[in-house]
């Protein structure tokens, strides 16, 4: 079986440790009918039928990983890229477990943001017909309307503040039914909760990131309708006892979800404890934040229209900040493992929460009969060894 293998009317995945929504199940089988996950099957799984099975043997699978920020890979762009390049980019991340993920866009000149937005629609409208990849789910703004003070490595000279409706409206949507549309924003800024407001009428889901915001501020924003964070602890003012700012606000806001990048860069193992110790796993999402050259190697490269170094798997600007990571979804289950967290936990992380997020999670996210078959299986090691995306075979390493 290659990995251009379209879907099978009945496929048999035997012999896994399948990550449930609340438990992980045993040298398990899973029957998967027509694109979809029909039943979750144990010692009875010898007498079912099926036009192919596939030995999963020590293996653990989980749902396939939803990426909500990610801005390429394998030399790719999402600001600049064509369909075709973004499939490429999908392509990569199905060989990493990922299933479903947001292209993500940086503050740039309303043309740049209209050529990606095109391209991504472009894909989304053909992504049942090309070879199996993850599969673009909308698209995700992390700005323009963003804190400079907190730029980290977004370009300022394209921030904007909101005065009216019409600075919304300039923000391009994809032309498919069913895109979700994300945005990244820092509610101080002038006419920020308006934002929110007018963000959240008009059906995006708004996010909390690149801010110094007061707990006022925040709490405006969240009855705005802002109740996610990106990319948490990272490009926002840290905790101060006297001002907790925005680190500790959504630590204690348990209807605030955040997101975390945890390559073990951006984020010190024991941010990552206290993070699972206050909002535990079913308020925190897993992201890669990765950037063109991942999967390229270490490196210089050009990116955002300035250089960006890449040693030992760090990412650096000519600023000296960290632009983005060069690691995967898989990078960050693999230190939530090492953290240990029990797996069907890490499958909330990187794939219930965030299709929640996007409001998705009646068809995936989880294993679950009727759900689409969008699946990873990995080895101990934490290795992709075969990706399911809707019950096609999109990386296989058997």
């Amino acid at each position: 079986m290659n990995e251009e293998t379209g879907a099978q009317d009945r496929l048999l995945l035997r012999g896994a440790h399948i990550a449930l929504p609340d438990e992980v199940l045993t040298g398990a089988a899973l029957l998967i009918e027509h694109g979809r996950v029909a039943r979750v099957l144990t010692d009875e799984a010898a007498s079912v039928r099926a036009e192919q099975a596939l030995v999963l043997d020590g293996l653990t699978l989980y749902p396939g990983f939803i990426d909500v920020h990610i801005h390429g890979a394998v030399g790719v762009d999402t600001l600049t890229a064509s369909a075709a390049e973004l499939h490429a980019v999908a392509r990569f991340l199905a060989a990493e477990g990922v299933t479903g993920w947001l292209p993500t866009l940086v503050p740039a000149p309303d043309e740049d943001y209209q050529n990606a937005v095109a391209a991504i629609a472009e894909l989304m409208r053909e992504q049942d017909t090309r070879a199996p990849a993850a599969h673009a789910l909308g698209v995700h703004y992390e700005g323009p309307f963003v804190n400079s003070a907190q730029c980290g490595a977004l370009r300022v000279a394209y921030f904007r503040t909101y005065r009216a409706p019409a600075d919304v409206q300039q923000l391009p949507t994809v032309t498919h039914d069913d895109a979700a549309h994300m945005i990244t924003v820092a509610p101080e800024i002038e006419g920020g909760i308006e934002l929110v407001r007018e963000l959240k009428a008009r059906g995006w889901l708004v996010s909390i990131g690149h801010t110094r915001a007061d707990l006022a501020a925040l709490d405006a924003a969240a009855t705005a309708g802002a109740r996610h964070m990106t990319h948490f602890f990272n490009a926002m003012s840290p905790f101060q006892h006297r001002a907790p700012g925005p680190v500790g606000w959504g630590l204690m806001r348990d209807d605030v979800t955040c997101d975390l990048i945890a390559d073990g860069v951006h984020t010190d193992p024991l941010a990552l404890r206290l993070a699972l110790r206050c909002k535990t796993h079913e308020r925190l999402l897993l992201i890669s934040d990765a950037v063109a050259p991942t999967g390229q190697g270490d490196g210089d490269y050009q990116i955002w229209g300035e250089r960006i170094a890449v040693v030992g798997g760090r990412t650096q600007n000519e600023r000296g900040s960290i632009a983005g990571s060069v690691s995967t979804m898989r990078a960050g289950v693999r230190m939530m493992h090492t953290l240990g967290v029990a797996p069907h936990q890490i499958a909330q992380m990187a794939a219930l929460n965030p299709a929640r997020l996007l409001g998705l999670d009646t068809a995936c996210g989880s294993i679950a009969a009727g759900k689409r078959a969008d699946l990873t299986a990995l080895d101990d090691a934490g290795r992709v060894r075969l990706t399911l995306v809707g019950g096609r075979v999109a990386f296989i390493d058997l």
